[in-house]
């Protein structure tokens, strides 16, 4: 059933206006060939179709992004970019901007309204900041105030343990670490508030790339930490995006 069918339903009766919504939610899609863009996923989810920049050429981004604008998209995230992809998608989006440290690029003509709450970003150590840095401006996006706390690692537990009243004062907090992972357990031990554990693949050879603080996080012995994989910022960004929206939209 396409927009054009679902619009004669709700006129001739076959359809209520509930039915209507919840039909058209999943359309429209359109198809690249090399990439089948969901147009109505915000509608779905509150979030735009997000582009992933990793694997894909400069062509294909260029050929999205066109379409995406093409069809009226004012909001766009395109994560693990290239700056040539950068160029790319500033000859469509001018205002486009880039980030390099986590390699994301963000265009904003419309920003969501804003979510009442704090996200705190902690990260164990500076090492850890590309992955954090793509968390924090994933949630930013989103229309989330955040807070950023780096280099707060258990080497040192009086740098993390000096800053309470910002843990004290998160919504929901993102927990960023490499190496053996323990922050998160340490983080989650001093809040009540929902912690989502981000592990890195910053770390010596029995890292396993990431694997030794993926395992220690699951591991908690702390209550309230959620586990993303390995340097998923994005994904642990958009978590806690869908935690803290739920305190409503700001006055």
């Amino acid at each position: 059933m396409n927009v054009e069918e679902i619009l004669t339903g709700v006129k001739n009766g076959s359809l209520t206006v509930t039915e209507a919504r919840d039909k058209i939610r999943y359309l429209p899609y359109e198809d690249l060939q090399y990439a089948m863009i969901d147009y109505h996923r915000e509608l779905r989810t509150g979030c735009p179709e997000v582009v992933y920049g990793a694997g894909k050429t400069v062509g294909q981004v260029r050929g999205i992004v066109a379409n995406m604008r093409k069809n009226g998209s004012e909001n766009i995230l395109l994560t693990r970019a290239t700056p040539e992809m950068f160029e790319a998608v500033r000859e469509i989006y001018p205002q486009a901007r880039h980030h390099s440290i986590p390699r994301l690029i963000v265009v904003e003509e419309k920003p969501f309204p804003k979510n009442r709450g704090i996200i705190l970003v902690a990260t164990g150590g500076t090492s850890d900041m590309s992955v954090a840095e793509e968390a924090a401006l994933t949630a930013e996006f989103l229309g989330n105030h955040v807070e950023r706390l780096f280099d707060v690692g258990v080497a040192g537990l009086h740098r993390v343990l000096s800053h309470l009243d910002k843990i004290k004062q998160a919504s929901v907090l993102i927990v960023v670490a490499g190496m053996e992972g323990a922050l998160a357990s340490v983080i989650g031990g001093l809040t009540d508030k929902p912690v989502i554990a981000v592990p890195t693949s910053v770390g010596y050879g029995a890292n396993f790339g990431g694997l030794s603080a993926l395992l220690s996080m699951l591991n908690s012995c702390a209550s309230g930490v959620g586990v993303v994989n390995i340097d998923n910022g994005y994904g642990a960004g958009y978590l806690a995006n869908s935690i803290n929206k739920l305190n409503g939209i700001a006055a």
